[in-house]
C-alpha cells in the first residue's frame, strides 16, 4: 500500500505561488535524517521552482530545536512563504509547524491534512481515508484466505486540497476565487 506523497511535491510550490505571485522566494522545510526522502522532494520542488522562475531555499529540521531554528532562518533569508516535506517526523508534527507559521507570520503548505486543520494555510496531498479503505479491502482479501504476495500494490490516488481562510485572512492573503474553487475543504 502506498499513497501519493513524492508525485505531488512540485504541487505544493505551485499551490503557494498561485496565492502569492509576486513572491519569489520559498522555502522547503526537509528531514535530514530521511535523506532519500528529502532528495526527491528537493529535486522535484528545485526543478518545479527553476520552471516558474523562482528559489528555493532549503530548511533542515530532525528535533523541535531545529524547527524553531528553520523558521528562524527562514526569517533571514526573507523566503515569502514555506513547504514542508511529508516526513513522518513533520507529521507527527503538524500542530507545531502550524503553530510557528502563524507565530511568523509565514504562509506554508503541508501534504497533510492536520496541518491546515490545526491552522496552517493549506494542504495538498493524499487523501488518509481513502488509503484507509484501500487498506481496509486488502486486509480482508488477506482473512478470507489470498496470499498477500499475489496481491498488487496499491495506490490511493484520490488527493484533497485543504485550505484554511481563518488563516488566510490573518496573514492578509487573499485566496483566488479559482484557487478557492478547487478546494476540497475549506476551514472558515
Amino acid at each position: 500500500m502506498t499513497s501519493l506523497t513524492l508525485e505531488v511535491a512540485s504541487k505544493w510550490l505551485e499551490l503557494l505561488h498561485e496565492l502569492m505571485p509576486t513572491t519569489s522566494a520559498f522555502a522547503l522545510l526537509i528531514n535530514p535524517t530521511s535523506p532519500a526522502l528529502a532528495k526527491i522532494q528537493s529535486r522535484d520542488l528545485q526543478a518545479a521552482a527553476r520552471n516558474l522562475g523562482l528559489q528555493v531555499h532549503l530548511l533542515e529540521a530532525s528535533t523541535d530545536r531545529d524547527l524553531d531554528a528553520a523558521f528562524a532562518r527562514l526569517v533571514q533569508l526573507r523566503s515569502r512563504a514555506l513547504v514542508i516535506s511529508s516526513d513522518l517526523y513533520f507529521y507527527t508534527r503538524s500542530k507545531q509547524l502550524a503553530t510557528l507559521a502563524r507565530r511568523y507570520a509565514v504562509p506554508a503548505i503541508s501534504g497533510l491534512r492536520e496541518f491546515a486543520v490545526a491552522g496552517g494555510l493549506m494542504s495538498y496531498g493524499g487523501n488518509i481515508p481513502d488509503a484507509h479503505q484501500l487498506l481496509g479491502a486488502y486486509t480482508g482479501r488477506v482473512l478470507k484466505g489470498e496470499k498477500p504476495a499475489d496481491l498488487p500494490v496499491q495506490q490511493a490516488t484520490k488527493v484533497e486540497l485543504i485550505i484554511n481562510l481563518k488563516t488566510a485572512k490573518a496573514l492578509g492573503l487573499t485566496v483566488p476565487l479559482p484557487l478557492l474553487g478547487r478546494a476540497d475543504e475549506v476551514i472558515e
